[in-house]
């Protein structure tokens, strides 16, 4: 997807970004077993400017809360259908800890290498934002400053970034059942 344009920018900067902390927030309250908040909020971000292109958006607080929480539903009945995916429990792996067995040591060292081929098959681009955002931690607004981005870009390439990882675990994981 392009970059916005001018007027699309700021309609984002005024009736959707202000809400981006605020709607983080409602997720985790309301649903504390979603992991990847943020994933799931500039998702929406992007679902209500898609929308809001197609035909204007009379309330889109109201509209990006309501996005936000079908996709917390969709997201944990996945989660629930094909238990936990690699990509949520990133931030859970210690494979360095000595009291782990060496069966669950040598999971969670594949379940890396998976996750670091799937990370290294995407856009040039992509890869950058994905690593800036998950392995250094950097916020999208960040993000967007350091590379000179707008902040609508880096969601999507983002977004982008996660989708392919997932389509690429998943493929993964199918064909090593057949």
């Amino acid at each position: 997807m392009p970059p916005l344009d001018p007027e699309q920018d700021i309609w984002f900067k005024q009736n959707l970004l202000p809400y981006g902390d605020q709607l983080a927030a409602w997720l985790r309250r309301k649903y504390p077993n979603v992991r990847d908040v943020e994933d799931i909020v500039q998702d929406c971000f992007l679902k209500t400017i898609v929308a809001n292109g197609k035909r204007p958006i009379n309330s889109p607080k109201s509209y990006l809360f309501t996005a936000a929480r079908n996709q917390a539903i969709n997201h944990s009945k996945r989660m629930e259908t094909r238990g936990e995916n690699v990509l949520a429990r990133i931030e859970e792996f210690d494979v360095l800890d000595s009291e782990t067995d060496v069966v669950e040591d040598v999971a969670h060292k594949q379940e890396l290498e998976i996750l670091e081929e799937a990370i290294k098959s995407l856009p040039a681009r992509c890869r950058e934002i994905f690593e800036l955002r998950k392995v250094h931690g950097l916020s999208q607004q960040e993000i967007a400053e350091r590379l000179g981005l707008s902040v609508f870009t880096v969601y999507h390439q983002l977004s982008i970034a996660f989708d392919k990882c997932a389509c690429f675990v998943e493929r993964y994981e199918r064909e090593g059942r057949q």
